[in-house]
């Protein structure tokens, strides 16, 4: 990501068992073992590189652990909330639903017949933890009385009528599994009045999003970790019946994707170097066969097709570029929509030789640096199990990283890129839209209609938005609804931007076309100008910069955020 001067914050730039497959390969193959040892002396200067690539793959002898993903059966069910037996029942109430009469006992139906149950120790108790149904507030029970050993009260707030309350009712679910050590739960809602059926639906598929990614951590790179107990969720009185199944089958899938993106982002970059992400992308495909094609192009073919923007970006690194292209295409019909979705992959960014340094540049989290890449991929792979009908979609990612050495791209180059357009680097640490220029001539180059491209572009994004939002960057109109609306259902916060075309009189450059960077005020809108450049006039493009809500600074972890924004947007341009 490109430095953010004056301020101190520096522009930055499911399978459980991501990596071990590869490095089995990397740790036994007697081939590596001989390319150490006994190197000529002449031997290409890509023969080198490439045994430097193996050699960095393992630094550290660091070896993501084998996980076993836990496997949680979701049903929806209509069955007497007093009659449901199971470790957690858990009900969602707003502050409305909390309403006492005058013997302070519950108005609310529901939680009055279980409180009546319960010989009036729900409303005593609630009462006692202060208990008023504001969001965020939950509190777990044990009382005797219901087939449930215990009952979770998870407050909603004043009203609901967003995707991320139900979410967030999900995350609270999980956490209360988590703690009590839960094997079943069951979630339902005071009321639904008021939700109509589609309303049950995404609330449902909201639910079981937030309990499943609630549920997930990380534990790849931790010498003990406790394994998940939760074997099975039951939604309670929102509906049965195939459309509520296939509802909370779609948001499992999503959630399959969301964890994929998640665990890329958090692998550190000497586990996750660009071979590997090329290695993950060719697994989704071959997971997926029937509807994925990969194709991963070495550096001689990124030169043959003249990536120089991108080749120079990745020249002082000892792990060599991989551009990473899958394809998604249904397995019969018409197809009427061809899209695209293009993501920053930077698996290390050093800032090159202006390089990150101080309080506030963020060096140390810049694995996150493709956080856009493991967003397409995450959707790629939900896309792969979800098998959307009419529509093509080119999943890109130009992959490497932004190190320093001799060989390194300096201030002051002159690079150019694949469309003959020249840029005079005038800061190395602004080299993602440098990837991202080659990256989207090449997705127009596929015939696509529309393009989304992800990027960890800019601090200032960032301090413009702060750490949830993330900023949208489109000329377009019609494609800046569609991915809100998109949005919208996923629970993904984007904020639109503006283009203002008279900022780019800063990116002037004497000996080029352009320079890379311009002055620090609208960094976010300049940096979007740039990728503007390389991108079809006749294409519609948006630009995602993602910066903020790429990481969770409390939890210290990805978030994989843009994956469920991306496969809804897919489905919107589909004929499902």
């Amino acid at each position: 990501m490109a430095a953010l001067r004056v301020i101190s914050v520096a522009s930055t730039s499911t399978s459980f068992h991501c990596y071990p497959s590869v490095f089995t390969k990397f740790k036994s193959s007697p081939t590596w073992a001989i390319s150490f040892s006994v190197t000529p002396l002449l031997c290409s200067r890509r023969a080198k590189r490439m045994a430097h690539s193996i050699a960095r793959a393992t630094l550290g002898l660091t070896h993501p652990n084998q996980i076993e993903a836990p496997k949680i059966s979701f049903a929806a069910k209509e069955i007497d909330l007093v009659e449901w037996k199971g470790d957690i029942l858990a009900v969602g109430a707003t502050e409305k639903d909390l309403a006492r009469d005058e013997n302070s006992k519950f108005q609310n139906p529901i939680l009055q017949k279980l409180d009546s149950k319960l010989g009036g120790l729900l409303s005593e108790a609630s009462s006692e933890e202060d208990f008023s149904g504001k969001s965020g507030q939950s509190t777990v029970l044990r009382l005797p009385g219901l087939g449930s050993k215990r009952i979770a009260l998870v407050g909603l707030g004043s009203s609901v009528s967003s995707t991320a309350a139900y979410r967030s009712l999900g995350e609270a679910v999980a956490a209360a599994a988590k703690s009590a050590q839960a094997s079943n739960i069951a979630v339902a809602l005071a009321s639904t009045d008021g939700l109509s059926a589609e309303s049950k639906l995404s609330s449902a598929s909201a639910i079981v999003t937030g309990a499943t990614l609630g549920i997930f951590e990380d534990n790849r790179f931790k010498s003990e970790s406790k394994k998940p107990t939760l074997k099975s969720l039951d939604i309670l009185g929102l509906g049965t019946g195939p459309e509520i199944e296939k509802k909370l089958k779609y948001a499992e899938d999503v959630c399959a994707g969301v964890i994929f993106c998640r665990e890329l982002v958090n692998a550190p970059a000497n586990v996750l170097t660009p071979a590997v992400l090329a290695e993950e992308a060719k697994k989704i495909a071959s997971t997926y066969s029937d509807v994925l094609s990969a194709n991963i192009l070495n550096v001689e073919q990124c030169k043959e097709l003249k990536m120089g923007s991108y080749l120079a970006v990745g020249e002082a690194s000892a792990n060599p570029p991989h551009f990473i292209h899958l394809c998604y295409k249904p397995t019969g019909g018409e197809i009427k929509k061809k899209l695209a979705l293009v993501g920053k992959g930077l698996t290390f960014d050093s800032g090159g030789y202006n390089i990150k340094t101080g309080p506030g540049c963020l060096i140390e989290l810049m694995k996150f640096d493709m956080g856009g890449s493991a967003a397409v991929l995450g959707a790629a792979k939900a896309l792969g199990q979800i098998k959307p009908a009419g529509v093509e979609v080119h999943f890109i990612v130009a992959a490497c990283e932004n190190m320093i050495s001799g060989t390194g791209m300096r201030p002051g180059d002159v690079v150019t890129a694949s469309n003959g357009k020249t840029i005079e680097v005038n800061n190395t640490d602004a080299e993602g839209r440098l990837t991202l220029a080659d990256a989207l001539v090449y997705a127009c180059n596929q015939g696509v209609e529309k393009i989304v491209d992800l990027a960890t572009l800019t601090g200032a994004c960032i301090v413009a938005l702060g750490p949830s939002i993330a900023g949208v960057f489109t000329p377009s109109d019609d494609l800046a609804k569609e991915v809100a609306a998109a949005s919208e259902v996923s629970g993904e916060k984007l904020w639109r931007m503006p283009l203002e075309e008279s900022y780019w009189d800063t990116m002037t450059s004497g000996v080029a076309d352009m320079v890379n960077t311009g002055g620090r005020q609208g960094g976010a809108i300049v940096a979007a100008l740039f990728l503007k450049q390389f991108v079809d006039e006749k294409v519609q493009w948006m630009h995602i910069d993602l910066a903020g809500p790429v990481w969770n600074d409390k939890k210290k972890n990805a978030t994989g955020f843009g994956v469920s924004t991306l496969v809804e947007w897919v489905l919107k341009n589909s004929t499902n």
